[in-house]
Parts: structure tokens; sequence; C-alpha cells
């Protein structure tokens, strides 16, 4: 199929490429010329495994290309994938992008009798694609829906396995206005074995919040546990969530053995959930349920806990250690998860903030996420050493914080930590491994 997806973020270019390593012939669009450019000749301006390679290999193959001329692009599409920004605005959605997106493609659809079907690929707030979507369409092109076809394409990318999400993903959701777009998406997904539901556009829009918003109060409900695990005393919540685990609802008791399932991932305690989705979508959420009357109880509470999780890393270290003034403090990861350089809402964002009002002496690694992190924090940068190296920081802190569960920080078990304090916020490490440090983590009381 001959595809056109407008917006090459992390959404567009991780779809195209995928879409056209499975066959389809794909434009990419957008408006940033030097982008464009890049990647014409392979380079991609996100950072995401596999990605580079892909590009490269579609571009070879032919079935990829990357343009700033949208129109042109819609000459011969069958769809049109609808991939911009959907950034977050005092917790409400900012859908400008979609809607400047839309009316640039109903110009199009004025000009010709071409029929193509308009599928949203963003992440939209229930009622988007039917409403706001189809009206810039409609107003824009002077026709009616059936004249062109519209749906709705949720994405359910991890960040650093994108790649692999798409290829091999465990669903797909088809949403569609008409009948033709529905054939088109079923065309269009024809390459990949699983679930497909094929729903309306609202449905398919609720389906992506709904997934994100219950993941996320899995690990607001879990941190809370373990910060009441802390004030108990004498239980360890990752023993708690490992006895939780076991119940057979979580992880099913099969004739070959009992089965764990990766979302027992989320049962982890840690300092929370960062990143472009999470924190968004459930904002997003909670904010239309508000509009609609709605109290949201629950998404409030899932928000409240995650925005107070940070802090108890530097809690736990003053009620420890006392007064951390002065106090020489490595924190290793700095993006929202491994394997990124996203930083958006990066619990470690909010960590080293609190070292700085403690007027801790903080050094920070990451090895993709640092520029992205000097941005983010802005003048602070100014009062942190950035290290090249990891390694060679521990010998001179005294405090060592793991705040991403980046592998490669296990390594510390093997490294001198004789008297430091290790405050292992993501449970990478045993503390029987680092046995001559002071080891502290999430949902244990204090020695």
């Amino acid at each position: 199929m001959r595809i056109t997806v407008v917006g090459s973020g992390y959404v567009g270019l991780v779809s195209g490429v995928c879409l056209a390593a499975k066959g389809h012939d794909v434009t990419c669009v957008d408006l940033r010329k030097d982008v464009i450019a890049q990647l014409n000749v392979g380079i991609p301006h996100i950072h995401e495994h596999g990605l580079s390679e892909l590009l490269k290999s579609v571009l070879a193959s032919a079935r990829f290309r990357a343009t700033t001329d949208l129109h042109a692009s819609l000459k011969t599409a069958e769809i049109a994938l609808i991939a911009v920004g959907t950034p977050s605005e005092n917790g409400a959605i900012d859908l400008s992008a979609v809607r400047q997106c839309a009316r640039q493609i109903g110009a199009y659809l004025a000009t010709t009798p071409h029929h193509l079907s308009v599928v949203v690929k963003s992440t939209v707030i229930p009622g988007t694609t039917d409403t706001i979507v189809r009206e810039e369409l409609e107003h824009s092109s002077g026709k009616r829906l059936r004249a062109f076809g519209l749906g709705m394409n949720p994405e359910f990318l991890r960040e650093g396995e994108a790649i692999e999400d798409f290829m091999e993903p465990d669903r797909v959701v088809l949403g569609h206005e008409d009948e033709r777009t529905l054939v088109r998406l079923e065309e269009l997904y024809a390459p990949w074995n699983c679930d497909k539901l094929r729903v309306n556009t609202r449905t398919a829009e609720m389906i992506k919040y709904a997934n994100n918003a219950i993941l996320a109060t899995q690990i607001s409900i879990v941190n809370e546990v373990a910060n009441l695990c802390t004030a108990v005393g004498s239980v360890d919540a990752l023993d708690v969530m490992r006895g939780v685990s076991l119940d057979k609802r979580w992880s099913p008791i099969t004739p070959l053995g009992r089965l764990a399932p990766q979302i027992l991932t989320y049962l982890v305690p840690g300092c929370g959930f960062g990143g472009s989705c999470f924190p968004k979508d459930v904002q997003a959420l909670r904010t239309q349920g508000e509009s609609l009357g709605l109290p949201m109880n629950m998404l409030n509470a899932v928000l409240d806990v995650n925005a107070a999780q940070p802090g108890q890393i530097v809690a736990t270290l003053e009620r420890k250690l006392g007064a951390l003034a002065g106090r020489r403090t490595l924190v290793l990861g700095l993006s929202f998860k491994p394997n990124t350089d996203d930083v958006r809402e990066s619990a470690s964002i909010k960590i080293v903030r609190d070292l700085l009002r403690a007027e801790a002496d903080v050094r920070c690694y990451d090895p993709l996420a640092t520029e992205n992190f000097k941005l983010a924090i802005g003048t602070a940068a100014d009062r942190i050493h950035f290290s090249s190296d990891w390694r060679r920081e521990v010998e001179w802190a005294e405090i060592i914080i793991i705040a991403t569960r980046t592998q490669d920080y296990g390594e510390l078990t093997s490294l001198a930590v004789d008297g430091k304090t290790v405050f292992d916020a993501r449970r990478l490490i045993s503390p029987a491994d680092v046995a001559s440090a002071d080891y502290l983590t999430i949902g244990r009381r204090l020695n």
C-alpha cells in the first residue's frame, strides 16, 4: 500500500520505517527541512534501538522517503496517518497540530476526486477523531465523510523497545468510521499475525488511554504499598510483591509450569513513572473526565502518588544520614527509563533538584540523555558535574543513587563500595551483593 505519514516524531518515524520494512511504500512528511535531509541519508533525529539500521534498509529498498511536500505525498496515497505531537497544556491535551494537519489534508482533498483514508495515529482523547478531525477535514475540503475515509489506529510503543513492539505487536486496534477505511486498515496490517480489534474511533482512542491509565495506576498503588512497608518496618515491599505476584491470576499455573507475564515488572517498587506517555495521558484523561462532570478520584490519586514518589529518595537519605550539604552524591541515570534519551517527566529531574536544594555535591551520569537533561533542568545544570565515566566516579562518591534500571549499573556490585551509601531506587541489585555498603531502597525500613 501507499502510505503518507504526517509527522516524523517518535511515533511517526518508527511507524513509517516499520511499515516500509513490511513491504508498504511510505512517505514521511515533516516541516523541518534539516530533519528531512537527515532522514533521506539514513540519519534519524531521535534515538531508538535498531531504528538507524532499519531506516537505512528501507531507504536502500526505495520503500521509504521523507519530504516537506504534504500535497505531493498525498497524490498516490491510500492512507494518510496523522502522527503529529499532542503535548500537554496544564493537564489538557493540545490538539493544535492535529487540527492544522487535518486542515492541510482537507485542503488537498478539495482539489481532487482522489479518495483518501485519514487515520489518526497520534494519541488523542476519546471523541477527537469523529468530531474535531472530521470537522476540520469537512470544512477544509467541502466534502462529507465517505467522500474521504476516517480512522484511528493507536500506538502501543515502549521507548527503547519501539521497533520490536511495532514489528511484533500484542494487538492492533483498527478504529474506523467507514467500511472503506476498515478494509484499508485490514490490508495495512495484513502482514501482522496478532489479535486485531475492529472498533469505532472513540473506542480506539479510549483503549489507548485506558491502557496507560491502568498501568500507571498499578505503578502508583505498588509505590504506595511500598511506602507503607517502610513505615511499618520489618517488611520488604519486594517480598510482598513477590507474594502478590504468585497469585495465579497474575502468574497462571499451566501444565508446563507457572507463567511469569511481563505485567509483573509493574509490581516492582520505585521512584515513579515518567516519559512522554503515562503522565500526559493520565492527566489528559483526568481533565476530560472532570470536564464531563466526573470527579476522577482514582486518576487524581495516581498522579498525586507519582508526583510525590521521587521525593522519597532525598527524604530517606536525610533521615538516615542527616544533612546532605556537601555530601558527594552520584546519580546514575537521567532518562525516565533505560535505553532512551528521553527525560520528559523523569524522576531524576526531581531527585537532582531535591539534592541541589539540600546543597549536596552532585555528579550525574547517563549514556544517552545528558544533553537533554541539561536542557530540562535549566540553569541548575551549572551546579552539576556530568561525568562520562560513572565507574570512575564511584570512588569519589559517598552516596550512589541508581535512578534508572540500566543493566550496566549492576556492575556496581563488583566495584569498591565499602562504607558508601547505595540507594537502589529501581531494585536493580541485591543488597547481599553490596554487603559492605549501606544499602537503601524504596519499601524497606532504615536499619
